[in-house]
């Protein structure tokens, strides 16, 4: 009997693809000859990150389509080829199921497979469904959410599970606190300009408070040195700086304090991790899904959110401090975000999508 097949598509930034590569480690748990490929975009850090997994990935052209303007002719010359080395990837493959995990390069994939008959699922990690998914609810057999709050959105197709996070992140125990007040900041995979350009402004308005930080900042590759050579200058010297972490749930770990864009596979890793933050959404994310994402945990106490038009170095700078002189803060926002864990997702994900390769042409079980 031939082995199951399985294609993950999607990507476009590294909190598409985490998800997947959970689900598929927990599926070769249950049977190590199952055979899966990843289809994503073909940004340099998404094959770096596969790479650095060992996952078999094929990089797909491909860019979205939403809020792009002018641009949207350079998305739309790509499209056909997209879907032609879609169209054949299935042909070779011959999937048992494909799986989307959100982002514009899941599209062509995910409607082909629905096309030809193949079972598809996909992962919804936003509490508000990207522009991708939305578009292929007619299509899909099963959609898994992060948050109960998405159901609606996908009718009786949607199932809670939870958005899975690496098992390194649920096995973090509590940081001990002392004298110094240790924070992570990052803005997602590829960096955030924003991030880094405003929180180094902050820099000078916390130079009496240096001794009593300790900074790790991944800044994507962008503003590597500039971020670098801006902790240089004002003097900050207990700081790690590097373009990505591979090992994010060791920093995690040595953090007190996570400072962050709101992405969901960030939001899930703070929940699976119990970790406090300080959000600070990007405004032009699609249909501002990143303030909704927020603002689950903020609902909770487990995280604060500073929205870009509210940020100012002095309203930062003086919410550090807040948080130096208040520890106990962050001892109650780490549990307040027990409320939101949700238990065995990666299990009981990987369990619908063997139910639904063994119902190859049916519904899978609700």
């Amino acid at each position: 009997m031939r082995q199951k097949r399985l294609i993950f598509s999607g990507g476009g930034t590294a909190g598409h693809l985490y998800p997947g590569l959970v689900v598929s480690e927990k599926l070769k748990e249950k049977n190590p000859g199952i055979q899966i490929t990843f289809v994503g975009g073909s940004r340099k850090l998404e094959k770096n990150i596969m790479d650095h997994h060992g996952v078999h990935f094929i990089p797909l052209k491909i860019e979205g389509l939403k809020g792009k303007g002018i641009k949207i002719f350079k998305s739309l010359f790509f499209l056909p080829f997209a879907f032609i080395k879609s169209f054949a990837l299935l042909i070779r493959i011959k999937p048992n199921l494909v799986i989307g995990l959100g982002g514009y390069s899941s599209g062509p994939i995910v409607l082909l497979a629905s096309l030809m008959k193949i079972p598809t699922l996909i992962l919804e990690q936003n509490l508000f469904p990207g522009f991708t998914n939305r578009t292929l609810i007619p299509r899909i057999q099963k959609a898994v959410v992060a948050f109960e709050g998405s159901l609606p959105h996908f009718k009786k197709k949607g199932i809670f599970l939870g958005n899975p996070a690496r098992p390194e992140f649920y096995a973090l125990h509590p940081k001990k606190r002392n004298t110094k007040l240790s924070l992570l900041i990052f803005g997602g995979s590829q960096g955030s300009h924003f991030l880094n350009t405003k929180i180094t402004s902050t820099l000078p308005l916390l130079e009496d408070k240096k001794d009593e930080l300790k900074i790790y900042h991944q800044t994507g590759s962008s503003d590597f040195e500039s971020v670098q050579q801006s902790y240089s200058k004002n003097g900050f010297y207990d700081v790690e700086v590097a373009p990505y972490f591979y090992d994010m749930p060791n920093y995690f770990q040595k953090s007190d304090l996570v400072i962050s864009r709101a992405g969901a596979t960030t939001i899930t890793e703070l929940i699976a991790s119990h970790k406090a933050a300080l959000l600070i959404p990007f405004a032009k994310a699609t249909d501002n899904h990143q303030v909704q994402n927020a603002q689950e945990l903020k609902k909770v106490g487990g995280a604060e959110i500073i929205l870009e038009s509210e940020f100012t170095p002095e309203y930062f700078a003086k919410k550090i401090i807040d948080f130096m002189d208040n520890k106990d803060d962050l001892d109650r926002m780490e549990k307040n975000l027990e409320s939101l864990k949700k238990e065995n997702s990666a299990e009981n994900i990987s369990n619908l999508c063997w139910d639904l390769m063994e119902n190859e042409h049916g519904e899978a079980p609700s």
